[in-house]
């Protein structure tokens, strides 16, 4: 056996080249940290029993000597040139032991190997020493301290045994359970899903100990389910009770010395156009003709801060908050119930405060003057979409001159804002029928019509009017602090890419020129594809190229948009920077308010695009739970789709029918070896050539569906 093994040595040592060597050496020292090793030690750990194998080793040492990634303490003995440069920043954690560290000043990010982690979890602030490196290998270095934790709380289900529990996460960021001392776990038993918050991860210890939170129920059951998706990003799945019960104090009578101080509508034909779901109505419209080719056109939005004084224990709530999140079946108010669903909101027949925009427009559309006022209104009606839609196209209904009217400057204001460089993206929504347990009966799609454009139309021209009244002052004036929403130029090189990426389809994109330049050529190009196969994936595609929309108080205007200042102030039942923006409008509007302070709203700002993040996150998550249950019905059908995305783990395929999406492993490509190919969305075959592409029609067979892990996964049919 010792003869065969050194045979099988030598036959191996003759194959290593320089580069196998030196990558086993680096990891060889490495492992071994601060331990000192000699020569002999390092010839026998790694087993160079040939006269080249130690002769290339020595080589390697002494460049790695030179490089500084090693020292040598005395003669013939190494140790691994621990401390470099030592840095802050935030920590990445991946399940699969591929942990990365990224630095406070933006460079690029080091690798942390699971041993050199100190058990930092994901997003920690972390203080790491950096390691001296050889040239072309990836940057490494070890956690020295964590400065902060981001996140100690995880969702998962318990598994619970005589002496002892573990919590099993879905987290992708965790490779091992949470174990939980039996006095830990809150009557948790096992199927239950649970909060724990982990309260240490000993050194040596595999496995970080919890205690459990909360409970939030049976796995599997829908209510459990959605709770559990807001727990996992972080979101409040409860309403806090004494702020419930602040909100039931506050009165119902509207005083009439506030009546008195506002401008009266209450005899100005106005209704609301929401959601047939909605209860919480934001936003009103009102229009009256004034003779001469003129019109006059109230936005009239829910005037919550009267109700909602800064600083209360309603308003840190709603800071907190910053969103109301929208999950499939159910919303997650930003307000107590009171308040959004019922003093705010600006239900038909009800006398209630609004803040509003009233514009005067003529018969093309173009705002002859404009005034930001606090209001009494009276909605006369509460349209669904679909029934203002009904008037607009049938021209018959409830209110149909007004409607009709609004329609038609709506569309001149629209066409306009193409005109100067909005981009147009339409995006079909999936939505869900749902039954009384939460059970989806069946998947369809919300378009955007004529009646949601409508709306739409007027809230940006409000939008845009309150950002204007406030950030466009006379040269040489500075401005006051303000929160905006803005939205950057896209990435030049995501730009790039988009171009070389649509070219194999035949499209072009200008990539250089002004902002109305580029807007106009995506915008070009989407109609291009109106209609054609590739249609969903260049829009795709194109979407992933522009940078996310985000508040801020230093203002660049909004390249989506067009605009040069946009806010947001038309849905402060639900955001809270239009609560922010109600506030400082009237502030400089009424007092001549001296300005605020800069650094408390960007932090506010920052704040509110993170929730805004998360709560969007939580929705996608909430819509495939509600996919992949709606296609447990359906494993073992076949379905005609499209690749939507492309990973260097697998395809993602969306079915033509009902938009679900899941995935083929790439394990299960098994044909050929495929190789990931990121520049051109793309999985190639190193043999065969064969090249899966983003948007390309498969046909799939439904494998299975993972409702814990909210996967699909499917299994291609030749």
């Amino acid at each position: 056996m010792g003869k065969k093994k050194e045979k099988r040595e030598k036959k191996a040592g003759k194959r290593m080249n320089k580069k196998q060597l030196t990558d086993l050496l680096m990891d060889f020292f490495q492992a071994k940290g601060n331990e000192n090793v000699t020569l002999k030690k390092i010839f026998e750990q790694l087993h160079l029993t040939t006269h080249p194998l130690k002769m290339l080793c020595m080589d390697i040492l002494a460049d790695l000597k030179e490089e500084d990634y090693i020292n040598e303490t005395e003669r013939h003995v190494y140790h691994l040139h621990q401390r470099g440069v030592e840095m802050t920043g935030r920590f990445v954690r991946k399940s699969n032991g591929k942990n990365s560290f990224i630095p406070d000043d933006g460079g690029d990010p080091i690798f942390i190997a699971e041993r050199n982690s100190a058990h930092a979890m994901n997003n920690d602030r972390v203080r790491i020493a950096y390691f001296a490196r050889r040239r072309g290998r990836a940057a490494e270095g070890e956690v020295l301290e964590i400065l902060e934790r981001a996140n100690d709380t995880f969702v998962g289900t318990l598994e619970v045994t005589k002496g002892y529990a573990f919590l099993l996460t879905e987290n992708r960021t965790l490779a091992n359970d949470i174990f939980i001392p039996k006095d830990k776990l809150k009557g948790g038993k096992t199927g239950d899903k649970a909060v724990v918050k982990i309260i240490e991860w000993p050194d040596k210890a595999k496995n970080p100990i919890g205690q459990v939170m909360d409970i939030l129920g049976r796995a599997g059951e829908n209510n459990t389910e959605m709770h559990a998706i807001l727990a996992e990003f972080g979101l409040p799945y409860s309403y806090p009770k004494n702020v419930e019960a602040a909100a039931d104090k506050i009165p119902d009578e509207i005083p009439a010395e506030e009546i008195a101080r506002r401008e009266d509508f209450r005899a100005v034909t106005t209704f609301t156009i929401d959601p047939k779901d909605a209860k919480d109505f934001d936003d009103a419209l009102s229009i009256r003709s004034l003779g001469n080719g003129l019109w006059e056109v109230g936005v009239h939005i829910a005037d919550v801060t009267y109700y909602v004084k800064e600083g209360t224990v309603i308003d840190k709530e709603a800071e907190r908050r910053a969103t109301s999140v929208y999950l499939v079946d159910r919303t997650i108010p930003m307000l107590p119930e009171r308040l959004c669903n019922l003093l705010c909101s600006l239900r038909p027949d009800e006398e209630k405060l609004a803040y509003s925009v009233i514009f005067t427009l003529n018969d093309k559309a173009e705002v002859r003057a404009s005034r930001i006022v606090h209001t009494i209104i009276k909605s006369d009606r509460r349209f669904t979409y679909e029934e203002a839609q009904q008037v607009i196209e049938t021209g018959e209904g409830d209110y149909k001159f007004e409607l009709l009217e609004l329609d038609r400057l709506a569309k001149q204001l629209r066409e306009k804002r193409f005109a100067n460089g909005a981009l147009e993206f339409e995006r079909i929504e999936v939505k869900f029928e749902i039954d009384e347990k939460g059970k989806p009966l069946r998947v369809y799609f919300k378009e955007s019509k004529d009646a949601n454009k409508l709306v739409e139309e007027f809230m940006l021209l409000a939008n845009r009017t309150v950002a204007e009244t406030i950030g466009k002052v006379p040269k040489g004036k500075k401005a006051k602090i303000f929160p905006y929403r803005i939205h950057e130029l896209p990435d030049p090189s995501k730009l790039d890419n988009l171009a070389q990426f649509i070219g194999r389809f035949g499209y072009k994109l200008r990539t250089a020129g002004s902002q109305t330049d580029l807007s106009k050529s995506i915008n070009r190009l989407l109609k291009d594809v109106k209609g054609k196969k590739e249609e969903n994936l260049i829009e795709t595609v194109s979407i992933r190229a522009m940078q996310k929309a985000r508040y801020s108080v230093h203002n660049i205007g909004h390249y989506g948009l067009g605009f040069d200042y946009y806010t947001h102030f038309t849905s402060p039942i639900r955001r809270y920077p239009d609560m922010m923006v109600h506030r400082l409008l009237t502030k400089y509007l009424d007092e001549h308010g001296r300005t605020v302070s800069e650094k408390k709203y960007e932090a506010l700002c920052e704040h509110s695009s993170d929730m805004e993040q998360l709560a969007a996150n939580a929705e996608r998550a909430s819509v495939k739970y509600k996919q992949v249950e709606f296609m447990q019905e359906h494993v073992g059908q076949t379905y005609d789709g499209v690749i939507s995305g492309v990973t260097e783990w697998g395809l993602y395929v969306e079915l033509n029918e009902n938009k679900c999406e899941g995935m083929i492993p790439i394990r299960d490509l098994d044909d050929d070896y495929y190789e990931y190919d990121e520049k051109n969305y793309c999985l190639r075959g190193r043999r065969k050539k064969h090249v899966y592409s983003l948007g390309d029609a498969l046909t799939v067979q439904v494998a299975r569906a993972n409702l814990e892990k909210k996967q699909l996964d499917f299994a291609l049919v030749d």
